[in-house]
């Protein structure tokens, strides 16, 4: 596509060419060419339905759904809370989900049920309130570009995206009182599900729904589904040797269901013989371990290795870089069957209940040659997430200068295997799926001291933060990025480290952090040659400066970053874009208008199409500085075809609304018309509710 919407003078002879042999000219035509914008259609609204499916052979919990069913009568219009609260396996989720699942319920939330388990996104005893506010928000179709940086911002957004139509939020594994407050729905009821009783949730009104462990009577009472025949002696031995855990009764039912030819009280002697099991202590391990001696060496082995594994989730590709064999998919589906894994989400992702983990991981620790195994384990999985990770990235940023070389081709052989995405929202997506375990993993390879990996994986991270605004992941993983890049001695790498943690502190607005790590980064600079880290150092600097209010300082560092990009066209045409904006704010507008202008042509010839409608916007602001909104409204009308046709939504809200300022001083009422039908329509469709921020 050919751009000539340079910073022509009002009087010339003016010629936008959009595709093909589609030319826009003159200032009262581009109404037709702003109505027939077009951009891909939002997905169909879906109605989140998040909870586990429950699973049938549910018993003895009438007192708790009746607790839970009298939350309903809560009035309309305002957020309940109950607080469910029990031991791990005792079997709080299965109670939730099989009171959410009943048609009543489902009725009087119909805006849907959000569900997060917060073990999942735990590391140590912090989790990132803000990072799951954003996995919300986007269940709610809320456009990504609309999420904002701070927690109290997406707190606040959330309960307004919820405040139309009543939720069911439900929140699992929370430990602590702050971790629910701000995950509050404008409308509706937020179920917390703790091991603790969380008092200052009671104080704030939550109704208490204690679930205790299964007594011998409704224990015995599920033990019969399974068995008919069951003696009371026997079923009784069983629930007591399980601690009325159902999760526990259930793996031990899955197996007694698989050998029809066995009785329950073979399988209760079993469980007993040579074990701690009928000391009485009750604490259900010994049943744990008894049940995973009983299955198949293959699935013994995939039990063991899933107990290695960082992080709370997996997939068949990292079970495989951790060496897990062929015989993965069998032993998979013994576990599967038997309820000590089970399956979350549409994208093959498995995870271990925490009680069942906390046993794997027990058990491989007590192998003969523990450590050394552990050691293997981790080092095939950190060479796993690096080569895919650095995949993601180039997939995703293209040919952004890296400090790390390409990765293999998926295809080749190494650490991937597996093909894990195709296109670049399919890589985004894997990024943000795996975030958790790629934070775990992270921390083992500093554990381990290999901050080669360390450094690596943070600058691929780049491409998931730069999308997702994870920000405190974000701020943590970079500081171990620094502090790995500086082991290794790596001067580079930790200007790259330094100068990406800067940004996360910028887009936060916390401006002074972000000013430190540059400055620790200035004196790097002097020990390396490649100009490229000077560059991205002084854009982050130009950034700054230019959010403080000084546009002429961020000219000359816009400028000293155009230089050392030199060679790097993708490089040369985003510092063109920052120089563009920073000499508009100075009101130096010519100037603008020229580098602008070499900027659009470029990004049209060498089809940057990330940059087209970014530097036409800025161009046109430019134009309409110069005196000239005629010409404004022809070059931003191209930036608004493009960025519809390339479903680039934050810049077509912005292209559109500049548009209809432009027609009100040109006097072109249908122009302005159909910009703001145009930008209704958008807004509408993409949920854009919040105002866009800056070009």
């Amino acid at each position: 596509m050919e751009s000539r919407s340079a910073a022509e003078g009002s009087g010339g002879t003016v010629s936008n060419t959009v595709s093909g042999d589609a030319v826009i000219s003159g200032p009262l035509v581009q109404a037709g060419y702003i109505g027939s914008i077009t951009y891909p259609p939002p997905p169909p609204p879906v109605i989140p339905r998040q909870l586990p499916v429950p699973h049938n052979g549910f018993v003895n919990r009438v007192d708790e759904l009746t607790i839970l069913k009298g939350v309903l009568a809560a009035p309309a219009g305002c957020c309940a809370q109950a607080l469910v609260t029990g031991l791990g396996g005792v079997g709080k989720t299965e109670l939730v989900a099989h009171w959410a699942n009943d048609p009543e319920v489902q009725a009087r939330y119909p805006g849907g049920q959000l569900y997060v388990d917060l073990e999942d996104l735990r590391y140590g005893d912090a989790v990132d309130i803000g990072g799951v506010l954003g996995i919300l928000l986007r269940s709610l179709n809320v456009d990504e570009s609309r999420i904002p940086p701070t927690l109290g911002e997406r707190s606040a957004l959330f309960r307004s995206a919820t405040a139309r139509r009543p939720v069911l939020v439900v929140v699992d594994n929370v430990r602590a009182a702050p971790e629910v407050r701000p995950l509050l729905p404008g409308v509706g009821l937020a179920v917390v599900l703790s091991r603790s009783r969380l008092a200052p949730l009671l104080l704030d009104g939550a109704v208490d729904v204690p679930v205790p462990p299964l007594d011998s009577r409704a224990g015995v009472r599920l033990v019969r589904r399974w068995r008919s025949t069951a003696a009371d002696d026997a079923a009784a031995e069983l629930v007591s040797l399980c601690a009325g855990l159902p999760l526990l009764m259930r793996a031990v039912g899955e197996r007694l269901v698989g050998q029809p030819h066995r009785t329950l009280e073979d399988v209760v002697r079993e469980l007993t013989d040579g074990t701690d099991a009928g000391n009485g202590s009750g604490d259900g391990g010994a049943v744990m371990d008894a049940v995973v001696a009983g299955f198949s060496g293959p699935t013994r082995r995939l039990y063991d290795l899933l107990g290695l594994l960082p992080g709370t989730t997996f997939t068949a590709p990292l079970a495989h870089a951790a060496g897990a064999g062929e015989e993965f998919d069998a032993a998979l589906t013994d576990l599967l069957a038997v309820h000590l894994v089970v399956a979350i989400g549409p994208r093959g992702r498995y995870r271990m209940h925490d009680v069942v983990r906390t046993h794997a991981r027990a058990l491989s620790s007590r192998r003969e040659g523990a450590e050394e195994r552990r050691r293997t384990v981790l080092r095939g999985v950190v060479d796993f997430y690096v080569a895919a990770a650095a995949r993601a990235d180039r997939l995703i940023l293209g040919n952004r200068w890296r400090l790390q070389e390409s990765p293999a081709d998926p295809g080749a052989s190494g650490p991937v295997r597996d093909r894990l995405f195709t296109t670049s929202a399919e890589a985004v997506d894997w990024l943000d799926d795996e975030r958790d375990t790629l934070l775990a993993v992270l921390r083992a390879a500093d554990g381990e001291r290999w901050y080669d990996a360390v450094w690596r994986l943070c600058e691929s991270l780049w491409a998931l933060f730069e999308s997702r605004k994870h920000y405190a992941d974000w701020i943590d993983s970079h500081r171990l990025g620094i502090e790995a890049a500086a082991r290794e001695g790596r001067f580079d790498a930790e200007v790259r480290m330094r100068n990406q943690l800067a940004r996360a502190h910028y887009g936060l607005g916390e401006y002074d952090d972000a000013r430190d790590q540059l400055a620790r980064a200035e004196p790097l600079l002097e020990t390396l040659a490649d100009p490229r880290l000077s560059g991205a150092v002084r854009e982050s600097q130009g950034l700054l400066q230019l959010a403080a209010g000084d546009p002429d300082t961020a000219v000359e560092l816009f400028r000293g970053a155009l230089v050392a990009n030199e060679g790097d066209t993708h490089g040369i045409v985003v510092q063109s874009y920052h120089l563009g904006q920073a000499l508009i704010a100075a009101g130096r507008n010519q100037e603008a208008a020229d580098v602008l202008a070499r900027a659009a042509a470029t990004a049209a010839g060498t089809g940057d199409d990330g940059m087209r409608s970014k530097t036409g916007i800025q161009l046109a602001r430019a134009q309409r500085a110069l005196g000239d909104p005629a010409l404004a409204v022809r070059t931003v009308t191209e930036a608004a075809v493009w960025a519809g046709r390339h479903g680039q939504y934050t810049k077509l809200d912005q292209a559109l609304e500049l548009t209809a300022e432009l027609a009100r001083e040109i006097g072109d009422d249908r122009l302005g018309q159909e910009s703001l039908d145009k930008l209704r329509a958008l807004r509408a469709d993409m949920d854009l509710s919040r105002r866009p921020g800056p070009a």
